[in-house]
């Protein structure tokens, strides 16, 4: 942990200088991040998983074992590719725990962020190497394990407790981590689509060298460290009446929020499977890039990130705004609108043998944004929000399972897609999404007054996925 910041540091935008350092560094860690994943799957199906480059990967043999007994993806190579990124994504989501352990209790932050910043960076670079490749996703995961958390820890620790400016910082870092993953498909994506995969995951590796530096460099203007040992043990709080109940339902929910998810999550990995042969990306006598399109979801993302702050705040000044329960809802219905979408595009493009118009990618991923926008920010307010005093960090991290689960669902059943036509994979995320809905519906409409505490001063803030 962290000492405070002074109060009297409002030296960037309003807000301590150690904040610029760390969104910079966010900013680079997910360019280098979203890089690499906006080709993992693209790579694989093309090039890794075929002849001769499968037989040089070290220890895939018994790797390949290991996936069969899980996700029995066969001989089929997209099975396999999706299979491997539904197991490494979600991977990511259990090692910051891990992380955060070895910072509270070993090294600290800033040692335990370096770490995991030499980590990923040794990780892009060993994707250079057929035979290196399952030692860089095992890098990777246990590199994004050391980084994640922690430094999102370091932005908390710059206020003290009731500082206001605490959510509005985290707003900037969030604002970080898009302009991270805005970029990475252009210059990473591009790099690796059209010139060679290695030069863009080489990229990738230099943006995070790049955060390193960053983070480094800036590490004097954040608080000194408190040492990892403590002398005196804190008083915990401890469960009050009727809070248990509240913590069952949060975990009931997990669930719910995987269904809920799957539409968003499964664009790193079928989606564009799915676009790189069934979508018409000419534009202008050029075919675009497939990763391009994990930009465009950014740019959209961002954009009703903020749109639909600005929405809700209009909406409360003649109606009522609807609690979590009730965004998450309308999110969960509009998302299947969105996937819908794809069904369409998919469906005209059989009947017609032409391929899908891109203009159905960009409806999807529009209402997709609107979906998210009402749905993960959401949902981790309400975990944040609901957890009791005594187990909040716990909570939290509870919550991060269901992009878990999320991520292993999507890697089982984005193999699917070479079963079924498109028109119905798609619908079946969007009958999916729909389920996630209707129970979004029922706990709102009976259950609602377990997550409702009157006190919530003091409750874990959100933090930035």
């Amino acid at each position: 942990m962290t000492t405070i910041a002074k109060d009297d540091d409002r030296s960037f935008l309003g807000h301590p200088k150690a904040l610029a350092f760390l969104a910079s560094t966010e900013a680079w860690e997910r360019f280098s991040y979203y890089g690499m994943q906006s080709l993992l799957v693209l790579y694989m199906t093309k090039t890794l998983l075929l002849s001769p480059h499968v037989e040089q990967i070290a220890g895939f043999s018994a790797f390949h074992a290991v996936i069969q007994a899980i996700y029995h993806p066969g001989v089929s190579t997209l099975k396999l590719a999706s299979a491997i990124f539904g197991l490494y994504t979600s991977l990511v989501y259990l090692t910051p725990i891990l992380g955060g352990v070895l910072a509270d209790r070993v090294l600290g932050k800033t040692r335990t962020i370096v770490l995991g910043g030499l980590l990923m960076a040794a990780g892009h670079f060993l994707m250079a190497f057929d035979v290196s490749f399952l030692l860089a996703l095992l890098c990777l995961v246990l590199g994004t394990g050391c980084f994640k958390g922690n430094i999102a820890g370091q932005v908390s620790g710059l206020y003290k407790e009731g500082d206001l400016r605490r959510a509005d910082a985290f707003q900037i870092f969030y604002l970080g981590i898009n302009a991270g993953v805005i970029a990475a498909p252009l210059i990473a994506g591009t790099l690796g689509e059209k010139v060679g995969w290695h030069y863009g995951f080489g990229v990738a590796g230099f943006g995070m060298l790049i955060a390193l530096c960053i983070y480094l460099y800036g590490r004097r203007h954040l608080p000194p460290e408190l040492p990892v040992r403590r002398t005196e043990k804190a008083e915990r709080p401890k469960l009050q009446h009727g809070e248990g109940r509240t913590i069952a339902l949060l975990i009931l929910l997990l669930p719910v929020l995987t269904a809920s998810v799957l539409c968003n999550q499964q664009i790193f990995n079928a989606y564009l499977i799915w676009a790189d042969k069934s979508v018409d990306l000419s534009f202008m006598g050029t075919t675009l890039p497939t990763t391009w399109l994990i930009t465009l979801d950014s740019i959209v993302s961002v954009t009703f990130l903020a749109g639909m702050v600005v929405f809700w705040r209009a909406w409360k000044t003649r109606f009522k705004e609807p609690d979590e329960i009730g965004k998450l809802t309308i999110g969960a219905f509009i998302s299947v609108t969105g996937v819908l979408c794809l069904a369409a595009g998919s469906a005209i493009a059989a009947a017609t043998g032409d391929k899908v118009n891109i203009l159905w990618c960009v409806a999807f991923h529009v209402l997709n944004s609107i979906a998210f926008a009402n749905m993960l920010p959401v949902s981790l307010a309400l975990y944040a929000r609901a957890a009791p005093k005594a187990l909040g960090s716990t909570i939290i991290g509870i919550y991060y399972l269901h992009l878990f689960a999320g991520n292993q669902t999507v890697g089982l059943i984005g193999g699917l897609l070479e079963d079924m036509s498109a028109t119905n994979f798609w619908l079946m995320h969007a009958a999916i999404a729909a389920g996630a809905g209707v129970v979004f519906l029922i706990v709102g409409r009976f259950f609602a007054k377990l997550l409702s505490h009157e006190e919530t001063v003091g409750r874990v803030a959100p933090q930035p996925v």
